[in-house]
């Protein structure tokens, strides 16, 4: 059974000391205060346990609890109330609640009610002989049923428990944090912090204080000691997200924490011993980055004894139809609709775009979608226009097949820049504004007024 847990309760000190109380038993617990941040945190995350309040400010918690047995029928589910009632007993055992707690209740009896549910699910893993490949991967948020993705999870498997660094390249939007994020829930260190960085979304000021942290007095406005992000991540998981953009002069602190597995914060002259596993990920070319000499070597070679290349969505299969039902149902739950099937013709659709923005791309795509259909089936005019009508876009249908992900990206930014703001075009290619800018200066692309 997952560690990661859902509290969804209206009373903050009960949900914070609750939150405490259950991390310290080891497990990972999201927080939510009200019905549809508790569905939105859900959906997110599918969580395999889950404790909500019948009384919810904005909602009915065994309504919530219903629509997340629809998200995943696994999911095991202690509904809580202050007023216990014949009425709502019966409702929660219609929809097959685990458990029933009447408010005020020691902390005690959800420790009992998570370790009967452990036992339940124990017995249920029994009766399933055979573990699907598709269902070890649910639970590693990982989906896909494609040769490519079968193979890079055997991969994990073999790495997981092993404390090497790991490399992971592959194009934006393909979900390297999540393949991450397997990693580290695969491994011995998954109840011990995953802690990811992105280091291209802070300067480097910034960026060097998160990352170490900094003792009071350090520099103006250090008014108390703060521990940096991979002191808070001793004995478990460092994810370097974007590492091909952190700047030389880190690179050459960051390569003194892998030989020496110390850090030393801002400011102090003591260092402090740390246990990490580092995995970095980046869609640059870093051994054109050593060459051009924007990437030190011997950080290079630490970080990359292992390499993953995760494959692009186009060379996936059909995992992009696995992916936009998956989506579907995900943003279905999310907007409180009832939907059943993609219709045939709008899949033909999916499967022609090349999508350079990858799985982001797709669900911000099966996400429109949701919003315009008006039935229970996706309809190809629920679709963006560009993946409606791709002649259109680009004007020269013809060149389509043979078009390559940059020619595309490109002729996408020329077409469009006029039409969609810079965030609005970047969410439509997946990517993040900083990518769209790089793009933009790469081919000398001027915005448009």
């Amino acid at each position: 059974m997952s560690d990661r847990l859902l509290i969804a309760d209206g009373n903050s000190n009960l949900r914070e000391n609750l939150s405490n109380y259950l991390q310290k038993e080891g497990f990972t617990v999201d927080g939510a205060s009200n019905f549809h941040q508790a569905l939105n945190t859900y959906a997110s995350y599918l969580h395999d346990l889950a404790i909500i309040e019948i009384e919810l400010p904005d909602g009915d918690g065994i309504e919530l609890a219903s629509k997340i047995k629809t998200l995943n029928p696994k999911v095991k589910i202690i509904l809580t109330t202050s007023y216990p009632s014949i009425s709502t007993a019966l409702k929660a055992i219609k929809i097959k609640v685990e458990d029933y707690l009447i408010k005020p209740f020691v902390f005690d009896e959800i420790r009992v009610s998570l370790s009967k549910l452990s036992v339940l699910h124990e017995k249920e893993e029994k009766q399933e002989k055979v573990y699907s490949f598709k269902e070890k991967e649910e639970i590693l948020s990982i989906i896909g049923e494609s040769v490519e993705i079968k193979l890079l999870f055997e991969k994990i498997k073999k790495i997981a428990n092993t404390p090497t660094n790991v490399l992971l390249l592959g194009e934006t939007g393909t979900g390297k944090e999540l393949f991450a994020r397997a990693i580290h829930e695969s491994s011995y260190r998954k109840k011990k912090p995953f802690v990811a960085i992105n280091c291209a979304s802070l300067p480097e000021n910034l960026l060097e204080s998160e990352l170490f942290g900094f003792i009071k007095g350090a520099f103006t406005g250090a008014t108390s000691d703060k521990k940096g992000l991979l002191e808070i991540a001793d004995c478990g998981t460092v994810f370097l997200d974007e590492i091909g953009d952190i700047p030389l002069s880190l690179q050459a602190k960051l390569l003194r924490v892998l030989e020496d597995r110390e850090i030393r914060p801002l400011g102090s002259v003591i260092s402090k011993k740390v246990d990490l596993r580092f995995i970095s990920a980046t869609n640059k070319d870093l051994i054109e980055a050593v060459k051009e000499g924007k990437f030190r070597e011997d950080l290079f070679f630490r970080l990359n004894v292992i390499t993953l290349s995760i494959p692009p969505l186009r060379e996936r299969g059909r995992d992009i139809e696995i992916l936009a039902y998956h989506f579907m149902r995900k943003f279905a739950i999310k907007m409180g609709k009832t939907l059943k099937k993609i219709d045939p013709r709008a899949l033909k659709l999916l499967y022609k775009h090349p999508w350079p923005g990858n799985i982001r791309e797709l669900q911000n795509v099966i996400e429109q979608a949701v919003v315009f259909c008006e039935s229970d089936t996706i309809m190809p005019e629920d679709l963006p226009e560009y993946i409606q009508s791709p002649e259109k876009f680009l004007d020269r249908a013809k060149e389509i097949p043979v078009l390559s992900i940059e020619e595309y990206t490109k002729e996408f930014i020329l077409k469009y820049q006029s039409i969609y703001t810079e965030q609005e075009l970047a969410e439509m290619l997946g990517i993040t504004r900083k990518a769209l800018w790089e793009k933009r200066k790469k081919w000398g692309i001027p915005r448009s007024s």
